[in-house]
């Protein structure tokens, strides 16, 4: 399975963002995965789409999709504003979206991959008719809104039931994302459990390390699973 890797600039010195997106492209990660929130849905803010159009520049230069998760209420109205700045990947929450097919909907006529996640506390079954729309997604593995929180350990059979579901629909090729404290410490079990998609934040900016030491540590945590005997 080949795990990639989505480095959260919500962790990210935002003095420096641009500096740090191009220490994060040099780090080898696949993706620069945007958290935009609105203070409603969750209890922070954070960017919007003219900072994202910013740094996208820097990111399609090197080929690294923009990964964008909407933790916002309503989210259908800046869909099109971030598709327009550049996001590759948009992942809307099932909980701010009553009419999700129709959401689902709208971001593929942008041309942007769908992405779907609810929080920690709303069950699976709330994604099972939208799974076969879907190109990714993505389980909270923390109640959203702060980076930095701790990884809620329920979140692993979650990823397991989910990863199973997944394959029972003949679903295989679709992303699992994982967000939410994920660190060299707990990679292995979250990529033993089914995922492929790694969001990290803290474990990259807020390190001791380099950006580079730190994603290198992240890719050796979780390395033995594939290796050969």
């Amino acid at each position: 399975m080949n795990v990639k890797i989505a480095a959260s600039i919500l962790s990210a010195d935002f003095a420096r963002l641009g500096e740090q997106v191009q220490a994060t492209i040099a780090a080898g990660c696949d993706y620069v995965h945007v958290d935009v929130m609105d203070g409603h849905f969750v209890p922070n803010l954070t960017i919007g789409p003219d900072v994202m159009a910013a740094i996208a520049p820097l990111a399609k230069s090197s080929g690294l999709p923009l990964d964008v998760h909407l933790m916002i209420e309503r989210p259908e109205r800046l869909i099109p504003a971030f598709a327009r700045a550049g996001a590759d990947i948009i992942t809307v929450h099932v909980e701010t979206c009553p009419h999700l097919n129709r959401t689902v909907q709208q971001i593929k006529e942008l041309g942007v991959k769908v992405g779907v996640t609810l929080n920690p506390a709303t069950p699976l079954v709330a994604l099972e008719e939208i799974l076969p729309q879907v190109d990714q997604v993505l389980i909270m593995s923390v109640n959203p809104g702060f980076g930095g929180q701790d990884y809620l350990p329920g979140s692993t059979e979650k990823i397991r039931r989910l990863r199973l579901k997944l394959e029972e629909l003949g679903l295989a090729h679709v992303d699992l994302e994982v967000d939410g404290g994920i660190k060299p410490e707990n990679a292995a079990l979250v990529v033993s459990a089914g995922a492929n998609v790694l969001v990290v934040g803290s474990a990259i900016y807020n390190s001791s390390g380099s950006i580079a030491e730190n994603v290198a540590a992240l890719r050796t945590s979780y390395s033995h699973l594939f290796s050969s005997s």
